[in-house]
Order: structure tokens, then sequence, then C-alpha cells
């Protein structure tokens, strides 16, 4: 491609863009991950980690993308031939079933038309049909990265609670921790997964678990095998410093600067900011005169919108348009949604201007492609945007 003048807009659901102070942060001389130093930095970033995401708890910090973390949630805490209640909410949900199954376990999976989350009554439905408890797992996708629809955790939660039912609850919470507000301890959540590359603005290569209690015992009586992605060294490091095995004790230093971040922002402001750019989006979608995927607005993502494009159109061709001559990326239609769908992320390290930004090229994509739009879209979002507190 020939140069193009200018910064690259980096408008997919993940990763994100990675905030220049943080880049710098990293850029820092490699320590000995065995000495004083590197044990206090350690210590720091994941008590902090846990602070994000409402866990008073040790978290398990993996040189890993989310699927490790989606890994070393299922073998830390289940057995060959155990039941997990799973929802098919979109591609990733997908893939986690996929996973479960290729450890040995048996998955139920409740269809879905990836236009909504996990309803709560689905969740109570089922497990009042298990009164044997057989399943001994929920796996729920909070923030369904292919198709921006969220799910309630603490509806889901009351409703386990509801159809007293003892099994774990299992989050994903890749796509949304950092940019939403999540209470792992107060929501009675099990493990929550998450890694570094989205709303906690660093490049891939973190995967993160909090554990309960629960969890815990459930760890010593687990019987998938486990090694590399076992709880227990890297829960000890919480209070040591000390890894079982070498730490990307770089990304650590980006970390720590993200974490300030969050601090002098304040985590309110930062969901409150999410939020609002969210709410921009979706309204620039219906100035445009297109659909959003998520089709309940109690659904809607905080951190992406998935747009549909007409019947007659490629939603991957105005996603190569858009590139070549707006020098943006947006986030492709993924599984069933491929070719149809093309999405915007509204996550981490980003402004109103630089959403506006966004948004013209994604107006003036639609445009140049000749998809039938009306061009109100960013008059709307910068009407809500000047407006919004």
């Amino acid at each position: 491609m020939a140069y193009q003048s200018g910064r690259h807009f980096l408008q997919i659901p993940g990763p994100t863009n990675v905030p220049d102070r943080v880049l710098r942060a990293m850029a820092a001389p490699t320590i000995d991950h065995r000495g004083p130093e590197f044990a206090a930095l350690a210590r720091h970033v994941l008590a902090g980690a846990g602070r994000l995401c409402g866990t008073a708890r040790p978290v398990a910090l993996y040189p890993s993308s989310g699927t490790g973390a989606w890994e070393a949630a299922l073998v830390n805490t289940l057995s060959p031939g155990d039941r997990v209640l799973a929802f098919d909410t979109g591609h990733f949900a997908t893939l986690w079933s996929q996973m479960a199954r290729k450890l040995g376990l048996a998955v139920d999976i409740v269809p879905g038309d990836w236009r909504r989350g996990v309803q709560a009554g689905q969740v109570h439905g089922k497990l009042s049909t298990d009164p044997g408890h057989q399943i001994k797992a929920v796996t729920i996708v909070a923030n369904e990265t292919s198709t921006g629809c969220a799910s309630q955790i603490p509806l889901i939660r009351a409703a386990m609670d509801s159809a007293r039912h003892p099994a774990l609850l299992i989050v994903d919470t890749i796509s949304c921790l950092g940019s939403v507000e999540y209470r792992h301890d107060e929501w009675g959540v099990d493990v929550t997964i998450w890694c570094s590359q989205k709303g906690m603005m660093l490049p891939p290569g973190l995967g993160l678990n909090a554990v309960s209690e629960k969890a815990i015992a459930a760890a010593s009586r687990a019987r998938l095998p486990r090694s590399y992605w076992d709880w227990q060294p890297l829960l000890a490091a919480a209070g040591t410093g000390l890894f079982p095995y070498t730490p990307p004790t770089n990304l650590l230093f980006g970390l720590r600067e993200a974490l300030a971040m969050f601090d002098e922002e304040g985590l309110p402001a930062v969901f409150a900011r999410h939020a609002r750019h969210a709410e921009a989006t979706r309204r620039a979608v219906r100035g445009w005169g297109l659909g959003i995927v998520c089709q309940q607005p109690a659904d809607y993502s905080p951190t992406l919108t998935a747009v549909m494009v007409p019947d007659g159109h490629d939603a991957d061709l105005v996603r190569q348009l858009i590139l070549e001559r707006y020098n943006m990326s947006l986030g492709a239609g993924l599984g069933r949604l491929a070719g149809r769908v093309f999405r915007i992320g509204h996550l981490g390290d980003l402004s109103d201007l630089s959403l506006a930004g966004a948004l013209c090229g994604v107006e003036m994509g639609l445009a140049r492609a000749g998809v039938p739009i009306a061009r109100d879209g960013v008059s709307a979002a910068l009407d809500y945007l000047g407006s919004a507190a």
C-alpha cells in the first residue's frame, strides 16, 4: 500500500490502540524477573488487575491470549465428561464451546440467533430441569465481540440462585472488562476471564482469571489435565511476586502504566465515556438508516457496534474501501455474519474527537461504496456528543 498521511484509525474491537505512555513504559529495559524490583512490580499490577475486576482475591495472570485464559478456566475447575451449559450468542461463544468439547467435556448448548445476549430466564429454565445437578458449569460470554450483544451477569447470577443450582458461573469479559463496571465478588462469579489487548489498553499477551473460593474448591477436585494452566502457582505469585516461569516483564510495565491511567481518569468516568461513545455510534448507525445486529437495547454492548449492510452489498468490500481510502480498520463479520456485517470498536483509549473522526470515515466510505444511506449519521452522533454530560 502507498503511504497514507496521518495516523491509522484502528477501530476494530481489539486489539485496541495502545496509548503512547503505555508504549513508552513498555520500552523500559528488561529487569531480573527473580529480583526484588520485579516482585514489587508484579504484586502491584496483580492487585490492580484484581481491583479492575472487582475482586479482593488473587488473580492468575498468564503469558497468553484470551483463548489461553478460556482453557485455564475450564481445566482448573472441571473433569472429563462433566456437563457444561453454554449459549450460542455469537462466534466466540461457539469457539469456547468447541474448546470445551475438545477437552472432553459434554456441552449442552442453547441455540441462539446471535442478536441478543443470554437471557436470565433461559438460564433458570435449563437449570430447573437439572434436579440431579449434572450441569457443573454455566459459561457466559458477557460481551459477544462478534455481535455487539451483552449479557446481564447480575441477572444471570440471580437466576442461578433462584434455581438453587450449584453450578459454577464462568464468565468471559474479554471485550468489556476495563470499559464497563464489573464486580466479580459481589455478583457471585466463580471464574472471570479477560485479557490485555482490549479495555486494558495493552498489546496482546496477558490472559487473566479471577477466581472465587468455590472455584478453588472445585480445582482441588478437577481431573482435567493441567500443567502450564494450573492456577495454584500463579495465585501464589500474587503474594510473592515470583512467577513459576518467565513472565512477560515488559507487558507488566505497560500494565502498571495502564492502571495509573485508570486511576487518573477514575473508573466511573471511564465507564461513562464508553457508554457515551456507544450511544453516539448507535445514533450514527440509525442516522445512516442501517441496522444494528443487537436487537434489544438492554443488551447493547458498550464497547462495539455490529452494523448490518443492506442485501446486495458486501460488508468486507466496504471495509476494504475504507481501509484503502481512509486508512481505517473496521472489524469483519465473523461466522454466520461474514460479509453481512462490519463492526465498529469504540473501546480503550478513545476520545470524542477520535470517535467523531472514525464515524466520518465510515459515513464517507459507505457512500463511496454505493451503500444506500442517509447522510445523517455523523451529525446525529455529533449532536449527541456535544450535548451529553
